[in-house]
Parts: C-alpha cells; structure tokens; sequence
C-alpha cells in the first residue's frame, strides 16, 4: 500500500537530515516548480516532493472527480503520504492553494506536522464584501473557467504572463504557460474551480500548527488583504512580505523564498 502511494504521488526523497520537510506544489504545476529552493534544505533535512493525483508524473488512473472535487481529496494526498512516510513533526510547504490542503491536513491530523510556511496561500479567492476581500469577484472566475473550456491553451497564454508578474523576464512566463499546457485540460479545469471556490475561512480558528505565511507583493492570485486576513485569523502565525513580484516567488525569487523559509525555521 505505502509502495503503491508513493508511485501515486510520484514521491521522491533526497536529503541528508532526519526531519521531514515538504514541499507541495500549486494549482496547474508540479514538483518541478521547487527545483531552484528544495535543494537548498538537502545539507539538513530529509527533502520530500510530490505531485498531487492529476499533476506532474502522478498516475491519472487514480484520478477519482469525486474524491479530488474538494480540497479535502488533496488533502488525503498529503495524509497518506505523510502516512506510508511514517512521517512525524514534518515541515509542510505550500505553494498556493496547497497552504489551505496543508491546513486542511493539518486539522485532522496535527501530529504529523510541525510547522506550515505558506507561499501566497488565501483561505477563499472570491470577494465577500464588505467584511473580506479576495481578489476575484465570482463572475470573474466564471469567465475563466469558461476560457479554460473553449480554449485550454488560449487560457494558459493569457494567465501565465499576468500571475507570473516578471514581464522582464519572459521565460518564467514561458515556462508556467507549458506547465499549465501539459495538464489534463478535464482535470485542470476540476482543479481550478476546486481552488477559486474554496472557502477556507471557517477552517482557519481550528489551526493549532505554527504558521509562516510569505505574502509577494503585487500579486494578482492572493492581493496583501488576504495575506492580513490570515495573519488576523490563524493562531501562532508570522507574517512576511516579501520583495518578490508576482504568485510564483519560488521560481521568480528563489533565494529571497529559501531565506524566509530558513530565518523561520532557525526559531525551531
């Protein structure tokens, strides 16, 4: 069983260390997305990448739209790699809307996880005004599912350059907008509205692992409001914002992300 999760999940571990640290990829990319910051914790720890079922080199037959029409189905992921890894007080870090699975994973089960670092996480995407702001009004996200349907590859070319935010540097765009290509258009579709509809909010009060969340400046995905909202919402958290334009500092930004993550992690 543990075999068959970690060939799932297409699970590769390097590093020295004994702890655990994790490293979970975002909507519409894989474990590649960590390759300018994973190795950077390698000298102290036992580095874990994967990709969630439906991503990268995981195996679409376990793909099930039921289990993954909710962020608790990715969720699962983690716990059940965390569980044939017999993993204990392990760093979780998410890229996106992984922050919220790796909150979510976290609330069932805290004894797998020590800390939480969270890159451009927002617990809901959709404005509730007047009391919340999330960047994106529904009819908003209506609109590019329905791009994401009529054309797939048209959608990625339009949203790539605008959260990559690096207009000076074309090749991060370039890169993200084949990251997105190479997905499963059915499951990619799934996949995003189960990200722009969650609503996380109510969750946050029963987070009791500490939490570093790492808002970018200027990023369209998860604005600075929602980066406050989190920090006035979740207990025994650290909130940092960085110098990194955009919704992807991990490969804009590589060593301004590692700093952060390893400035906190000194604290344990």
């Amino acid at each position: 069983m543990a075999k068959d999760i970690i060939t799932r999940n297409n699970v590769t571990i390097t590093g020295k260390g004994d702890r655990p640290i994790i490293f979970a990829h975002g909507f519409g990319c894989d474990q590649e997305m960590w390759r300018h910051v994973a190795p950077a914790f390698e000298e102290d720890y036992r580095v874990i990448l994967f990709d969630y079922v439906g991503s990268g080199k995981s195996d679409l037959n376990d793909y099930d739209p039921v289990r993954y029409g909710q962020l608790d189905g990715y969720a699962q992921d983690v716990l059940e790699i965390a569980e044939a890894l017999e993993l204990r007080d392990a760093i979780f870090v998410g890229h996106s809307v992984s922050g919220m699975i790796g909150t979510l994973a976290s609330i069932s089960r805290s004894e797998y996880f020590g800390q939480l670092i969270m890159l451009g996480p927002s617990p809901c995407y959709v404005n509730d005004l007047p009391d919340y702001y999330g960047g994106f009004d529904r009819k908003d996200i209506e609109e590019l599912l329905t791009m994401m349907e009529m054309n797939f590859t048209g959608w990625a070319s339009y949203l790539a350059p605008i959260v990559m935010n690096n207009p000076e540097r074309r090749e991060l765009a370039d890169e993200l907008e084949q990251t997105f290509c190479s997905r499963d258009p059915g499951i990619a579709r799934q996949f995003a509205e189960v990200t722009f509809y969650c609503d996380c909010r109510e969750e946050l009060n029963k987070v009791t692992v500490p939490s570093l969340i790492l808002q970018c400046s200027e990023d369209s995905i998860a604005p600075i409001e929602v980066g406050e909202y989190l920090h006035s919402n979740l207990r025994n958290n650290t909130l940092k914002l960085m110098r990194a334009k955009g919704h992807y500092p991990h490969l804009s930004h590589p060593e301004e992300t590692t700093q952060y993550i390893k400035q906190y992690l000194m604290h344990f």
